[in-house]
């Protein structure tokens, strides 16, 4: 007769005691592997910003100057732009922008030959904002974005030049806005490399570049509250007019005082006051830059290349956007002394 193995089930009881150690040993080994893929994130969107502060060198080695933020192209495709284009508004819409971007990941004859992804941020909506106009590719737009013309996904023109997804954003004081011919009392020019090295504290405590703020919003942080676009190909501007606040071009260009200061500490907004339009919010438009990253700090490229992770109103505590806007005509100087912080 054969032989009867004897078998042991698992009762029900020890069934529920195995599946609640389980159970606590997730909850145990979640938060750490989240905290360690944010952990991740953020070295990765350190060492993408290194990359374009190299590129931005390479560039600056080249020309002598820092590439505009962006301006209105001349035509539909390539980067060619005349300075008389450079109006309070776009004369030809239909050619969109042209990015300081495009002149780093080879996109133009003077490229730096970075990758285009360098621009990107794991740790933000699709790695980055899309540009103001996206052009024919759905992926490269925000669900209900619209573009400078008012045309929803997926309009071929116009297409900007720029990085399909900005992570990053630049310094407004080095990276001039396309301003360079309006009728305001001053307009933006070029800055050279010589002058921002020559900064009071000198290049390795000048920001040179940062992320921007992603509201987990179809990057709505980024719409313009004046035309609902979104503009991500601005600059962030560190300072703020004595007597015009964020609309700087309008600051009186003359005077024996300095014209400029930095934003006082209320100015620049608690995590939980952010939101949508930071890009021009009034209080100060650095509102805009991120601050994503472990106990809400963010990463920030410096003129001399390193990059340091710190908190926003560390920079401005410490004066750290500079002491001047190089990239605008008239009396330029920062008041450092201004205001509490």
């Amino acid at each position: 007769m054969p032989r009867r193995v004897a078998t042991h089930a698992f009762t029900l009881i020890e069934l529920l005691v195995v599946i609640a150690i389980i159970a606590v040993l997730i909850g145990i080994l979640l938060p750490s592997l989240g905290a360690a893929r944010k952990s991740a994130w953020t070295l990765r969107a350190g060492a993408n910003l290194r990359s374009v502060g190299q590129a931005v060198a390479t560039y600056v080695a080249d020309n002598d100057v820092y590439p505009p933020s962006y301006v209105y192209a001349a035509e539909e495709y390539g980067g060619d732009w005349n300075v008389d284009d450079q109006l309070q508004n776009n004369p030809t819409p239909v050619n969109g922008y042209v990015h300081w971007s495009w002149a780093l990941f080879g996109g133009s004859a003077e490229g730096g030959g970075i990758a285009e992804e360098a621009f990107t941020s794991p740790g933000v909506t699709n790695g980055g904002a899309p540009r103001t106009n996206p052009g024919e590719d759905p992926e490269d737009w925000e669900p209900g974005q619209q573009n400078d013309l008012g045309q929803d996904c997926c309009a071929e023109k116009p297409k900007d030049r720029q990085a399909m997804r900005m992570a990053f954003t630049g310094n407004g004081a080095i990276f001039p806005r396309n301003k360079f011919s309006v009728g305001s009392p001053r307009q933006n020019r070029l800055a050279s490399g010589g002058e921002v090295d020559s900064t009071r504290y000198g290049p390795a405590k000048m920001i040179l570049a940062t992320e921007f703020y992603d509201n987990r919003d179809a990057w709505t942080s980024l719409v313009d509250a004046d035309d609902n676009k979104i503009k991500s190909h601005r600059p962030v501007l560190p300072f703020l007019g004595k007597s015009a606040g964020i609309d700087v071009y309008n600051e009186p260009p003359f005077g024996s005082i300095p014209r400029f200061r930095y934003p006082e500490e209320y100015e620049i907004l608690e995590d939980n006051q952010l939101g949508a339009n930071m890009i021009n919010n009034p209080n100060s438009p650095l509102n805009a830059v991120g601050r994503h990253h472990s106990n809400g700090k963010t990463n920030f490229l410096f003129v001399d290349g390193h990059v340091d992770l710190m908190k926003l109103k560390e920079t401005v505590r410490l004066r750290l956007w500079g002491d001047r806007f190089y990239c605008i005509t008239g009396k330029s100087e920062v008041d450092l002394e201004f205001g509490e912080f």
